[in-house]
């Protein structure tokens, strides 16, 4: 069952940590024009003359493409971190790439320097990079195997909040005008300072204690206090199960990840569905709704509002895919929602090339808008880095977030980087390109990947031993070596 502590500590990790990768996403984007201004204004009071056109265009590029980037290093750090100090160690560490930088940006236009925000936009991608592996990781080791889909998914919902957060505080009577987006940038250091005071009193990861401390005690009374209940034998069972299999492993580096046969299957598959969550278009939709909804009429006031209803039909439907994805499953909702995007990407190139031609065109373009968001939040945005959790043991687990994250990262990376010249070349055919990925992922996932709900880290292995076929080849060097019996069911 939920009880308090397990909620607690689920809404701690992903507040102070999610939230604030969501925040970061869409904080710049409001302000856009009044910060390139400080850029300007400020190399003007230091030089006496405006940058020029081409070189305050690259400045806001690597601005915005800075976080990405930091990302993808902060992914680079997952292994060490949780390895040294532990799953709720390693979030509590990544504050300072939160609050410093938090600190930094709300006083750069104090300081007069465009440099502070570059740099703190590169120590915020660090702190994302870090967070949106560790939060599941550390939600899917601490939840019992009935709620971790449901709790797996808690991290894109406090994402989507984030972003709808920034949308809402970035409108322009808000926080985007001239004094406010310093206090705009800044505040992403409040989550992260509420997650160092509260996160402490929680507890780390019963499988971190047990499988890599050694510390049965300290396991045994985590998994008390967030189960509610005293006897926790057959749970504490099931982790020294998972303990003996991993023992001919020992600790798995990303480069044995790559090399152990066993994990072929699972490593393939983490990414095919990091790069799909990224290159099927969801970061390029948000790029292209604004012009969308100007070509649909909106009045170019009121777009802001309507960005904003986007984001929040997002929060809405990641909030209830916390509810249906122990009830549809994961393979499910990877099917159906990469299955929706395809259509969406499909009609909305219809309706963008046609628009000019048939007046009623531009409002398919929303709708389309709209179904692409809905099918993305359903499974492609949560459910892959649920899904890592689950398909790897304790000893792998970190070295395939470490894998998962950068994939992650550099796909988001190519898209902001490749599909302004996407755009340009195709036109409204652009989001075909974006449809064959969808169409491509989909076929993956209904060929090769698991159902794993209700199944334990166990059972979920002993599916890929099979895939993999390795227990005869060479079963000495395998991570899976003399499986012990399991007692749960399927």
């Amino acid at each position: 069952r939920l009880t308090l502590v397990l909620a607690l500590a689920t809404l701690i990790a992903a507040f102070g940590s999610s939230f604030q990768y969501g925040y970061n996403v869409s904080a710049v984007n409001s302000p856009s024009e009044l910060m390139q201004q400080f850029y300007n204004d400020t190399y003007f009071e230091r030089s006496g003359e405006l940058i020029n056109s081409f070189s305050l265009t690259l400045l806001w590029s690597v601005t915005v493409s800075m976080f990405p980037f930091g990302g993808f290093l902060g992914s680079l750090l997952v292994g060490p971190l949780v390895n040294k100090f532990g799953r709720k160690g390693a979030l509590l560490f990544n504050n300072i790439f939160s609050i410093v930088p938090a600190i930094l940006m709300g006083c750069s236009k104090v300081a007069k320097s465009f440099e502070i925000i570059i740099a703190s936009r590169l120590l915020v991608g660090i702190c994302a990079g870090v967070s949106s592996n560790v939060v599941p990781m550390y939600l899917g080791e601490l939840a019992p195997k009935n709620l971790r889909g449901a709790l797996g998914v808690v991290p894109q919902l406090f994402i989507t909040v984030g972003i709808l957060a920034a949308q809402l505080l970035g409108l322009r009577n808000a926080l985007a005008n001239e004094d406010g987006w310093p206090i705009l940038l800044g505040l992403t250091g409040v989550p992260a300072a509420l997650q160092l005071l509260f996160l402490p009193f929680f507890p780390e990861s019963p499988r971190y204690l047990l499988i890599q401390k050694k510390n049965e005690s300290a396991a045994g009374k985590a998994l008390q206090k967030l189960r509610g209940w005293k006897d926790v034998n057959s749970e504490m069972a099931e982790i020294q199960r998972e303990d003996e299999a991993e023992k001919a492993a020992g600790s798995i580096s990303v480069w044995k990840l790559f090399r152990l046969k066993s994990l072929r299957w699972q490593l393939i598959s983490i990414i095919i569905l990091m790069a799909g969550q990224q290159l099927s278009g969801v970061n390029a939709i948000y790029y292209y709704a604004d012009q969308i909804y100007l070509s649909a009429g909106v009045n170019s006031n009121d777009v802001q509002y309507v960005t904003a209803g986007t984001g929040a039909v997002n929060v809405f439907m990641t909030f209830c895919t916390v509810f249906v994805v122990e009830l549809w499953g994961r393979r499910l909702l990877l099917l159906l929602g990469f299955s929706t995007c395809i259509i969406a990407c499909g009609v909305l190139t219809v309706a963008l090339a046609l628009q000019d031609t048939i007046s009623w065109m531009p409002y398919v373009s929303i709708v389309c808008v709209i179904i692409y968001v809905i099918g993305h939040a359903l499974g492609p945005s949560p459910i892959p880095a649920l899904i890592i959790t689950e398909i790897f043991l304790q000893s792998s687990r970190p070295a395939a977030y470490m894998v998962g994250g950068s994939v992650h990262w550099l796909s988001n990376f190519i898209v902001g980087l490749v599909f302004p010249f996407i755009q340009v070349g195709l036109g409204p055919y652009s989001f075909i390109v974006f449809a064959v990925i969808c169409l491509l992922t989909t076929i993956y996932i209904f060929m090769v990947v698991p159902e794993t709900k209700g199944r334990s880290f166990i059972e979920i292995n002993q599916i890929f031993t099979k895939k993999n076929r390795v227990s005869e080849e060479i079963p000495e060097k395998e991570e899976l070596k003399d499986l012990p019996p399991t007692t749960s069911q399927f």
